[in-house]
């Protein structure tokens, strides 16, 4: 273990709530604070703890987070300012660095990172490395990453003479330098790495991605005596800069924690799938149901995180069913989750046989409205017939389908007389809708989260219990919950 280490996770919008109450729950975090797409926070946790984390998409150690770089129209200055990210604090660097060894598991002399580097690189003089550097041919490589409102690019400079480096150790001593100086100097580790950077705002008005990434990954080598590689790095450092923060650490593993080991083929974005399992209250012993389950995404996310309870799966298709249970046999879930072809229109089951119902409504292409729209009170009613009275329902909707969901609400609230509320509960009910940009925030479930009020719609016995919006990508979406109060017919 590293001690107390300060660290960052980058999220979908609008998980930012889930990711920060996941780390508070599953690693004890403290010094929890997230802006949008970003939750930092302060933990004393091992490696395989840290990969248990199931909202988040990356996890790095925070290397630096200031406020947004200054922007002129000097680009020397602004270069400057973006140099001094990485030449600042040098020994903070090799802390941070060390830790990362730790972390990592791996053990011995401070100059050797990885046994894929077992002899340390020397540096010349810094004004030989001017020199050097303005003789080689550089080559940028980038690689798009998937982000949102972002510009993402991996950058490297690839020195091609070996002659750069040099092997004498004499080279770079000054007499000069003081103690401490040279004890940093000495302890500079030699190893390859690529830096992936992210720019949007005013920056990215500025400079591309390739051109910060440049001047970041110059400045290493010359601070650190590193070498460039992309294909197969020792060490990634992340660079994130726009207008509200200037980012920088290093990526904990080098695939995102988005992606699972267990599923065979996606379908749903497992972090989404993730956050509305946590909604759903389960517990052990629970029955749980996706109506419209699709690839199984969600009942595999349910299944990992909450084991004890038992899950079925229903869908209209048999190559959705088919996909499904190929995902389900890939996660070792078969004694766990059920499937069954049946229509959610008409479900074969029991009224009032689960405590819980999780399902992604997916009509249409992309989240377009289709011809099946007029089914959909037929679906929430089958929907409401078979949970129990206090269970819970999370659905996944598009914004169209929100639209309507809504017109179905607001027109039961308006034709019929009001619903039954809970014993002590108000008659208006907050609808809390995620919105990170707003400064107040409530505590919902344990989730924190900005609220908006407006009045109570109610659905047979259901009763809203709250709506997160959430990123698709390019897409909108929003997480509702629902409360069943009471037997349905009996308000």
């Amino acid at each position: 273990m590293a001690g107390a280490v300060r660290y960052f996770c980058t999220a979908g919008r609008g998980l930012e709530p889930f990711v920060a109450q996941e780390v508070r729950a599953r690693l004890g975090a403290t010094e929890v604070d997230y802006v949008s797409g970003k939750v930092f926070f302060t933990a004393e946790v091992e490696l395989s703890d840290l990969k248990k984390l199931k909202s988040g998409e990356r996890l790095f150690l925070l290397l630096k987070k200031r406020a947004p770089l200054p922007v002129s129209r000097n680009k020397g200055k602004v270069l400057h300012e973006i140099k001094k990210l990485i030449v600042e604090e040098p020994r903070y660097w090799l802390d941070i660095i060390s830790v990362w060894k730790k972390l990592h598991g791996q053990k011995g002399k401070k100059d050797h990172v990885s046994q894929e580097n077992p002899l340390p690189l020397k540096r010349r003089s810094e004004e030989e490395l001017n020199i050097a550097t303005k003789r080689q041919k550089t080559e940028i490589v980038s690689e798009e990453c998937q982000t949102e409102a972002e510009e993402s690019c991996v950058v490297t400079e690839r020195i091609g003479d070996q002659d750069f480096w040099a092997e004498s150790k004499t080279s770079v001593e000054d007499p000069s330098k003081s103690s401490e100086e040279k004890a940093i100097e000495n302890e500079k580790p030699s190893f390859s790495f690529r830096v992936s950077c992210r720019c949007s705002g005013a920056i990215a008005k500025i400079f591309t991605s390739q051109v910060i990434g440049r001047a970041i990954g110059v400045a290493l080598m010359k601070q650190f005596g590193w070498r460039a590689d992309l294909r197969n790095p020792d060490l990634e450092i992340g660079v994130h800069l726009n207008d509200i923060h200037s980012v920088v650490g290093i990526p904990l593993f080098r695939l995102p924690l988005a992606n699972r080991e267990y599923i065979q083929t996606a379908g749903l974005r497992s972090t989404i799938a993730w956050a509305m399992a946590s909604l759903a209250e389960i517990s052990a012993g629970a029955f749980v149901l996706d109506p419209m389950c699709g690839l199984g995404t969600i009942l595999l996310e349910a299944a990992k995180e909450w084991p004890e309870a038992c899950y079925w799966g229903t869908d209209i298709s048999d190559s959705q069913l088919e996909g499904a249970y190929v995902n389900i046999r890939t996660a070792g879930l078969t004694d766990k989750i059920a499937l069954l072809k049946a229509s959610v229109k008409a479900l074969p089951l029991s009224s009032e046989s689960f405590d819980a119902v999780i399902s992604d409504i997916p009509f249409g292409k992309k989240f377009k409205i289709t011809k099946d729209i007029p089914l959909l009170p037929d679906i929430l009613q089958e929907m409401e017939r078979v949970l129990r009275v206090g269970g819970t329902i999370v659905l996944l909707l598009s914004q169209d389908l929100r639209k309507h969901v809504d017109g179905i609400m607001k027109r039961i609230e308006n034709d019929e007389s009001p619903k039954a509320v809970p014993d002590g509960a108000s008659e208006t009910t907050a609808e809390k809708v995620v919105n990170i940009d707003e400064n107040s925030s409530s505590v919902v479930n344990g989730v924190e989260e900005p609220f908006l009020n407006s009045g109570q719609m109610c659905f047979g016995s259901l009763v809203p219990d709250g709506i997160y919006g959430v990123s698709l990508g390019k897409t909108d979406a929003f997480i509702y919950k629902y409360k069943k109060i009471s037997t349905v017919g009996n308000h």
